[in-house]
């Protein structure tokens, strides 16, 4: 039997090895010895640990990291920019990628089976170990919801600082995690850790979808409303908590919704054909809206005053409780807002403020919206509520205004956000599609004009290109053989560039372009020819 390691002796090899470097062999950054070993008398590096005081205190989870929740991730716009230097994948088999920024990709791997991947990780936005892995689970899970699209597995990700926090305390958070996943009957297949100064914890999650039920967040229509399914401030209570301002009554509030599935709302979603979906995340509404109205390319209307809030949230805003994350989601969705002037910096805030485990938020058609509302609240989504609707078609805008047109403001919560001192008004000028030049706009696009009839037409083209039975890189090649075919030159550059966007090839296209020619003869071979060298592959 070999004999056991002297611990000493193992302290004595590992700082010998650190303190011949000059520097920690664990930690690079620090010297030998190291501030810790000074304190406590402690060598991490030969596997020592710090000894907890007796009796054992509480973990407060977010006294371990720097931003709370999905505040924690990248901004917007930054990762916009990131995601621009990647290359587009192009598979036919791929429906929804990473070019519509989107929930969830979505993947067909027969004709009868198609899968929704997702990947979601985050700092605890709540102290205690078990609920922060609740939470990470519902947030994960609200990507598939999304889409319409049922979970069935997951792998965990977890980052611990296994030498400053008691093993049980991670035990805490993945028991959490697990008991959230078996109320979706979700699956964990298993996981992977990593040694970390912060607390982070997630989920990649594999879902199911059929064609009929995908919903994305490129379908909404002018006329749609939209329906908020959770109350929003989940960052501003979480800091106020970290600051120790924060009442019982908030986070009790902000706790219960974020442990919440997102599942029956995406229900009641399917079943009343909605026509676009986000969750609203680390983003805040403005970012995750501002994605729908620029995939759908549509003007939404928020009204101000029929946002759920939970409790407080203004009373803290007040104080100038909510974090740098408002102003990195400012940064992307800002340009694309316009705030009426009764609407104050403190519904700003709320709009920008990023949110952990949200609610969806869901264009209905609008004679089905006050059903599917009814039946929500039914199945106990009890905050949810009309926040909006879809006004006209652009190239992505919002308006926010302060109440909803008419009056009859639906408020769910006891705090409505009002106007109690100066606003900071956003705007740029609309970019409706009728102001686009005559060659950038395609005829399946519809007039631009207000006309009924070709409004519909708008409509239908809109859902015709959408992707659902057919993948959207096969609709892409067909929109270009069909725009060459009927020669329509506007059609054919528009459906050319969205082509190269998602990464169709040059053979591919050669092949729509032949297929063209052989149904519509040589004008269409001679309008291809012109365009391929102008719009699709110019010289260099």
């Amino acid at each position: 039997m070999d004999n056991p390691i002297d611990p000493k002796e193992k302290r004595r090899r590992v700082m010998a090895r650190s303190v011949k470097l000059g520097h920690c062999v664990c930690d690079p950054r620090k010297p030998c010895p190291c501030p810790l070993f000074r304190e406590k008398n402690v060598c991490t590096c030969a596997g020592e640990k710090v000894p907890l005081d007796e009796p054992r205190v509480p973990v407060r989870l977010t006294e371990y990291v720097r931003h709370a929740g999905c505040a924690s991730k990248v901004g917007q716009k930054d990762l916009d920019e990131v995601l621009k230097g990647l290359p587009a994948v192009s598979d036919p088999r791929l429906l929804v990628g990473t070019a519509t920024a989107d929930d969830a990709g979505v993947f067909r791997l027969t004709p009868e089976l198609t899968v929704v991947q997702t990947v979601d990780v985050f700092t605890p936005g709540v102290d205690d170990p078990y609920i922060f892995g609740r939470v990470a689970a519902a947030n994960s899970l609200s990507d598939v919801y999304a889409m319409g699209g049922r979970p069935v597995t997951a792998l965990s990700i977890i980052g611990f600082p296994i030498e400053r926090l008691p093993s049980a305390v991670m035990t805490d958070i993945l028991r959490g995690g697990m008991a959230g996943l078996a109320e979706a009957g979700t699956i964990l297949l298993g996981g992977h850790s990593i040694n970390d100064e912060e607390v982070k914890f997630g989920f990649a999650v594999t879902g199911v979808v059929k064609a009929a039920d995908l919903v994305t967040n490129a379908g909404a229509r002018p006329g749609d409303v939209l329906v908020l399914t959770k109350p929003l401030g989940t960052g501003i209570v979480s800091l106020a908590s970290q600051v120790g301002r924060a009442s019982a009554e908030s986070v009790e509030a902000m706790t219960a919704s974020m442990v919440a599935l997102n599942r029956a709302a995406a229900e009641v979603m399917v079943r009343h054909g909605a026509t676009a979906c986000t969750d609203v995340t680390g983003f805040g509404l403005m970012g995750h809206l501002a994605q729908m109205a620029i995939q759908s390319r549509v003007t939404a209307e928020v009204w101000a005053d029929d946002l759920p809030l939970f409790p407080g949230v203004l009373g803290y805003i007040r104080q100038g409780i909510f974090s740098g994350a408002n102003e990195r989601n400012a940064e992307f969705s800002a340009a694309r807002a316009d705030f009426e002037s009764g609407v104050g910096e403190e519904t700003q805030a709320v709009l920008y403020d990023a949110q952990t485990s949200g609610g969806l938020l869901i264009a209905f058609p609008a004679e089905r919206a006050e059903k599917a509302l009814a039946e929500m609240r039914e199945a106990g989504v009890s905050h949810a509520a009309c926040v909006g609707r879809v006004i006209g078609r652009s190239k992505g805008r919002i308006r926010v205004v302060a109440s909803r047109p008419g009056g009859n403001s639906a408020k769910t919560m006891s705090d409505s956000p009002k106007d109690d001192g100066p606003v900071r008004t956003i705007r740029e000028e609309e970019m409706p599609e009728k102001d686009a030049p005559r060659d950038e706009k395609c005829c399946a696009e519809g007039s631009g004009t207000t006309d009924q009839a070709l409004d519909m037409f708008q409509d239908f083209m809109g859902s015709a290109l959408r992707p659902g039975a057919v993948d959207v890189v096969t609709k892409e090649l067909i929109a270009v053989a069909l725009s060459l075919a009927v020669h329509c030159v506007p059609c054919a550059k528009i459906h050319l560039r969205k082509a190269r966007e998602i990464g169709i090839g040059e053979s591919e296209l050669e092949e729509a372009a032949a297929l063209a020619t052989a149904f519509s003869g040589c004008r269409a071979m001679m309008l291809w020819n012109e365009l391929k060298s102008e719009t699709v592959f110019p010289c260099p």
